[in-house]
């Protein structure tokens, strides 16, 4: 398992430069724009896509059929993928959630549940994006499992809409980080831990 994570980090190091860049781009435009909130879930939503990067290099590179060559099973290849995804996931929210603080007391505007909710949201977007195109491409591939990947970016242009609607309304003051928002917090990582399995189980049913 070891050697699969370092054989991601060194492809990440390698063709994933300029998706870190445009993350940091869009958390910069964060500090100006804040009535649309895609420029904070974008980057969480990129980088969690990384994962996706890293398959469609290995479809193309042949690593899949390599791979059966040597003592990894697919259970470990797929777990390798989830681990950096979950890896960047939480690298570009707390990135976002450090920004969002300072901007927040640069204008005076810190409010603690707020924060809470928009960090909430963060890690729903987040998780269910890459959560849903996984499984479809380690059982049908790259290529076939872009329909996945098309819906996903729909999927959190929508939420971003949404998410600036509801916090820019009187709902938002509905929402209060008591006993539930820890609830929709595990529903989010529950989502993520689904589809890690559903992922391993279309995998091994998958001829390389």
């Amino acid at each position: 398992m070891k050697g699969l994570l370092l054989k991601d980090l060194y492809m990440m190091r390698k063709y994933c430069r300029f998706t870190f860049i445009v993350a940091i781009f869009f958390i910069g435009i964060s500090f100006l724009n804040t009535s649309n909130l895609l420029f904070i879930f974008y980057p969480c939503m990129l980088c969690g896509m990384v994962p996706v990067t890293l398959i469609s290099y290995d479809e193309h590179s042949k690593w899949l059929q390599y791979s059966q060559t040597m003592p990894y099973t697919k259970a470990q290849i797929v777990s390798g993928k989830y681990l950096i995804g979950l890896f960047m996931q939480i690298a570009v929210i707390l990135l976002v959630g450090i920004a969002q603080v300072i901007r927040m007391n640069i204008y005076g505007s810190f409010v603690l549940s707020e924060f809470l909710v928009l960090m909430m949201l963060l890690l729903i977007l987040s998780s269910v994006s890459s959560s849903i195109c996984l499984p479809f491409m380690f059982r049908f591939g790259v290529e076939k499992g872009r329909i996945a990947y098309y819906f996903m970016i729909g999927m959190v242009c929508a939420g971003s809409v949404l998410s600036s609607s509801l916090l820019s309304s009187k709902l938002q003051a509905t929402i209060r980080p008591n006993g539930i928002l820890p609830i929709i917090c595990l529903v989010g990582i529950g989502i993520y831990a689904l589809s890690w399995y559903m992922s391993i189980v279309l995998y091994k049913k998958r001829e390389i």
